[in-house]
């Protein structure tokens, strides 16, 4: 293990403590440190005691950036319902201002970063099954490991008031030391056994697909994505680390995100970027169009080739291939996209995917990105606000995070959001698993009922389940 000179603390604490009192308000320090390789599992693992409901864990398909933050240094929350992606951006370029920032590395990633995401309506009508979370929500760690493409980072981020003094940063060298040497410990977690699954008004909700299909026959609409929810009781409390750890083995392929709120926790495996950002350069994926994978090799080629060729799926896919282009128009200068979509397979469903990818101007902020995409056609439908409003009024599911924005921005401005689907929300000894799928004048409520089914399974089987 790398040792943190504790003196760079100190004299920077020293800075800190000078500068917050001299502009007579909270300032951030962040100092970067490069460490011998740790276990992301690991690190999320220790802050199990202290920091239980203060912890995130992001991983890419690709595994070039994992992000695991422990405490919180900085809170930036909003149920305002509008210019919401605007008033995070501005509560977060105010934190940064003034801070002191102790990073000698260039990539992406380290130093303060804030980690979080969006509701997928801030105007449905909250329930108590998403009290924890409010419309926006982010998190800037007080702890935070980097691993960038195999090298391994230790972010602090601490807030220093006009009122605190050296010893503050004794605290924080204190806490520091404790957090990296308990990683050397073995944790034993006994899982939750799954007692019961309930589907939510399953019959209604086929109903509610039926009635969306005679709407798309008549009027505008061209889509629209029903969701659903299915709860898990369990005989103990269910513990983040070992869902995180079996999303991990099982999923690997996928975005992988946990996200503790107030002893809640959000979490899953999705497949699906809404979007990333490095400097100029933009990428997003089209996701769209779903089957089943196969027993064997020739089946799976035989349902992928099925699933290319289907009409229904690939007006779907093209929905949203030519909506996402649209957004990002507003924002790039230029926008490189494949003729065709090709397949995305991963454990259990295989999906038509294409990539996009755009060099954006100068003004284009990552939360801009964010705003234009979100919902994409895959989770809300067509025309975007009609279908918005069309599942407002139809979906009895209150869908919080669920088939929202969640992911990273640094400092820097680069990062990247998924689309947080292939999810489930942790609450205490029971959880709520989400799936949804797109509606459109030919659906057969039967057949979406049996995709979302399959769409549940993921998380099922991370918590236990088949």
């Amino acid at each position: 293990m790398v040792t943190i000179q504790e003196t760079e603390l100190k004299e920077r604490g020293l800075l800190a403590v000078r500068t917050a009192q001299k502009l007579g308000q909270p300032i951030l320090i962040s100092e970067v440190h490069k460490m011998d390789t740790i276990n992301p599992l690991s690190f999320f693992n220790s802050g199990r005691e202290r920091y239980l409901g203060e912890r995130f864990y992001w991983k890419d398909p690709s595994e070039e950036v994992v992000l695991i933050g422990l405490g919180i240094s900085k809170q930036i929350q909003s149920d305002q319902a509008t210019d919401r992606f605007f008033h995070v951006e501005e509560e977060w370029k105010k934190f940064l201002k003034d801070s002191l920032i102790f990073n000698p590395y260039i990539e992406n990633g380290l130093g303060p970063v804030m980690f979080g995401g969006f509701s997928f309506d801030p105007l449905k009508v909250k329930t108590p099954l998403w009290s924890k979370y409010a419309d926006s929500l982010f998190h800037v760690p007080k702890y935070m490991l980097t691993i960038v493409e195999g090298q391994t980072y230790l972010t602090t981020n601490i807030v220093c008031t006009p009122n605190d003094d050296y010893t503050l940063f004794e605290k924080v060298i204190s806490e520091r030391v404790q957090l990296l040497t308990s990683l050397e410990h073995e944790f034993d977690i006994n899982p939750a056994k799954l007692l019961q699954m309930k589907e939510i008004s399953p019959l209604q909700w086929k109903q509610s697909v039926d009635d969306v299909v005679e709407d798309l026959k008549t009027g505008s609409l061209k889509k629209v994505v029903l969701a659903r929810e299915l709860r898990l009781f369990f005989d103990n409390h269910v513990k983040a680390d070992v869902i995180l750890e079996n999303l991990y083995n099982q999923q690997r392929n996928s975005f992988i995100f946990v996200f503790e709120s107030n002893g809640d926790c959000f979490l899953g495996a999705t497949p699906e970027r809404l979007v990333k950002k490095q400097g100029k350069d933009v990428f997003s994926t089209c996701l769209a169009g779903s089957i089943k994978r196969g027993k064997t090799e020739e089946e799976d080629n035989i349902l992928g080739q099925t699933l290319l060729n289907d009409q229904k799926n690939l007006n779907e896919h093209g929905f949203v291939v030519e909506m996402i282009k649209e957004a990002l128009e507003e924002s790039c200068e230029e926008i490189i996209l494949p003729d065709r979509p090709q397949l995305l397979k991963i454990r259990d469903i295989q999906h038509l995917y294409t990539p996009v990818i755009g060099k954006c101007q100068k003004d284009a902020s990552l939360l801009l990105l964010v705003e234009r995409l979100h919902p994409t056609p895959a989770l809300g439908g067509l025309p975007k606000q009609e279908a918005v409003e069309k599942i407002r009024q139809v979906e009895e599911l209150d869908r919080g995070f669920y088939a929202a924005p969640l992911g990273w921005v640094d400092y820097r401005g680069n990062g990247e959001f998924s689309v947080s689907i292939r999810s489930g929300l942790i609450q205490g000894k029971e959880a709520s698993l989400f799936a949804g799928c797109g509606v459109v004048a030919n659906s057969d409520s039967e057949s979406e009922y049996l995709e979302t089914s399959l769409k549940f399974r993921p998380m099922l089987r991370a918590l236990g389940g088949n």
